[in-house]
């Protein structure tokens, strides 16, 4: 069996683990680059294997930075299956489209408003080539052990990180290797805990937060806190916020402050036509997460659903107390960029991110401080505060990281440690070795292994 590491190496995005074993090749992830320019180059350069020679995908979950390069694969000739849990297919058929139609619409705009060094500007992909991406998904339940490929079998367990979200175990020519996906909490207000890691002879285990131990202060408190001095001095709060998972946890916790009566009744703003969608698939599987069917009803009315662009350009136009939920989590684009824009110079307004930022995301700079950042071109200053609230993040810390390595029934033979920035990734790497003393490695992009 080898592996070669075509992502999440040195970062937290572009989700790529090229499997070959039995004469046989499987991608573990399909996932866009963000952030850095240099990472996302990658996303438009040529795949370092032939999509053609690949017989299967796998996916550990729906976010674009595991499932987003999807459509490019497709085209790029790709005409096997995509295996992923029945909540993965649901949401990669909402956030997969409408990334086609976001990268169409920047493109669209770059090309009216001539700020693309590229003429004329173009998007990655189309909505026609997600649609066909689509075509290629094949649910499967959690813990059924099937062949994806001839002679390679995958089980996907629950990985609490987001609804649909998966361990996935690899098996083949005798060897065992488990992915982790991207690992979620023991406390997430609504996912469930992720399952005890399974016997396992090699190990990729995720370390988007390898180097800290996340707050583990109340999020309802110190999300009702941002909110009510926000409101106080008659500011909107914009909530940069992934469409899948973080809006979902959002509502709920705004809901449950409102019900404490701990930040007065102001309008709450869905500004992602997507978000909503994820949100009733949130309801059609139940059994995944943790909330009632009552809960997720309240969780869905909570908020106004904005669902044209006409209407998203006229909250900026509103000067009252209010929230705004819009895409995305990192502020890379989307509909929140243009609300930055508009409310990010008024310091009576807040910014409030709620989860990790990649590097080389507007998220990461304004957390680290930027006083501004380019947006179509230009730059914006910012007088808004800019907060993070990182205990609302769906990613398990390095203790619960940790926590959940030693519940393996026995040692793996070696663990490789990817989905992080270099300084988290290696700390993690010296933790595991100072706990377990496992061999642990952390890999470059493109490196390649064999599992002996």
């Amino acid at each position: 069996m080898q592996l070669t590491f075509l992502g999440a190496t040195g970062t937290v995005t572009g989700s790529k683990y090229l499997v070959r074993a039995a004469g046989r090749t499987v991608l573990v992830d399909c996932g866009l680059f963000q952030g850095l320019k240099q990472l996302r180059l990658r996303n438009w350069a040529q795949l370092p294997v032939d999509a053609a020679s690949i017989d299967a995908v796998v996916l550990t979950h729906a976010h674009l930075d595991h499932s987003g390069y999807l459509p490019l694969l497709v085209r790029n000739g790709f005409r096997g299956k995509v295996y992923g849990t029945r909540a993965t297919r649901d949401l990669c058929g909402v956030l997969l489209p409408d990334s086609a139609r976001l990268q169409e619409e920047e493109a669209e705009h770059a090309n009216r408003h001539g700020y693309s060094k590229h003429q004329p500007a173009l998007p990655l992909y189309t909505v026609g080539d997600a649609a066909r991406a689509l075509e290629r998904l094949e649910p499967i339940d959690f813990d059924a052990r099937i062949e994806v490929a001839p002679g390679i079998a995958a089980t996907l367990m629950p990985a609490g990180h987001m609804l649909g979200a998966a361990l996935v175990q690899l098996e083949a020519d005798g060897r065992s290797v488990l992915f982790s996906g991207d690992l979620g909490r023991n406390d997430d207000p609504i996912m469930r805990p992720p399952r005890p890691a399974p016997r396992a002879d090699y190990v990729v285990v995720e370390s988007t937060y390898g180097d800290r131990r996340r707050s583990r202060a109340d999020p309802q408190r110190a999300l009702a806190d941002v909110l009510s001095r926000t409101f106080a001095r008659g500011g909107i709060v914009v909530v940069p916020s992934f469409a899948v998972g973080r809006a979902q946890a959002l509502l709920y916790l705004i809901h449950l402050a409102k019900q404490a009566g701990a930040i007065p009744d102001v309008p709450v703003y869905l500004d992602s036509p997507m978000a909503v969608d994820a949100t009733e698939i949130y309801c059609a599987h139940r059994a995944e997460h943790r909330l009632t069917p009552d809960q997720c009803g309240k969780m869905c009315d909570t908020a106004r659903i904005v669902r044209s662009p006409e209407e998203s350009r006229w909250l900026d136009s509103r000067r009252m107390p209010m929230v705004i939920i819009a895409g995305s989590g990192m502020a890379a684009g989307g509909r929140v960029v243009h609300h930055i824009k508009a409310l990010g110079p008024d310091a009576r307004n807040t910014i409030l991110f709620t989860g990790y930022q990649a590097a080389g995301t507007r998220g990461a700079a304004m957390v680290g401080g930027a006083s501004s950042v380019k947006i179509h071109g230009a730059y914006v200053t910012l007088h808004a505060e800019i907060a993070l609230l990182d205990m609302l993040s769906a990613h398990a810390d390095r203790d619960e990281i940790l926590d959940w390595l030693g519940g393996l029934e026995q040692p793996p033979r070696r663990v490789f440690v990817t989905h992080g920035e270099p300084v988290a990734a290696d700390a993690l790497r010296l933790a595991i070795q100072e706990r377990f003393g496992w061999p642990c490695d952390v890999p470059d992009y493109r490196d390649s292994v064999t599992l002996a």
